[in-house]
């Protein structure tokens, strides 16, 4: 998908999940929905997820795909790199990632993005994995970023 047309999609993609969102404050149906949403508009999503931070664990919430980790190890993968650098991850090649999770291994590059509430506080973390190597840019940082912005609006 060329660049002009990703970015298209996404705002149409905003545009609709901030109508939906006004039909509850709830961040576990914001989340369902963002997943819903995002995994069957996207052909290069192959799973796509959050996981939320629970008394310091990053436990499965809303998910769409593959079974996934119910619990992910603490200071290992790509989420809990989201977590410490306080910023989103794009890995091009999961297999170079150190200390990579495979909960699915027809994974081969993700994208996880941190969802913040209202005082800036890390609470979930959105993980997106393509089957192709190299599916994520700027462009679906920059995007999801605004979209999870949305979660506890």
């Amino acid at each position: 998908m060329n660049t002009e047309k990703k970015k298209a999609r996404y705002q149409r993609i905003y545009k609709q999940l901030e109508e939906l969102f006004s039909k509850t404050t709830d961040p576990l149906a914001r989340m369902s929905t963002i997943t819903a949403v995002l995994h069957h508009k996207f052909d290069y999503y192959f799973w796509t997820g959050f996981y939320r931070l629970v008394h310091d664990d990053l436990i499965i919430c809303c998910y769409q795909g593959s079974v996934a980790c119910l619990v992910l190890e603490k200071n290992k993968g790509v989420c809990w790199e989201a977590i410490n650098q306080k910023e989103t991850i794009i890995v091009p090649n999961v297999h170079e990632f150190p200390n990579h999770i495979a909960c699915d291994s027809h994974s081969k590059s993700e994208i996880v993005v941190p969802v913040k509430n209202r005082v800036g506080e890390i609470t979930a973390v959105l993980d997106v994995d393509s089957k192709e190597l190299d599916s994520f840019d700027e462009v679906d940082a920059e995007n999801l970023e605004k979209i999870v912005a949305l979660i506890n609006q």
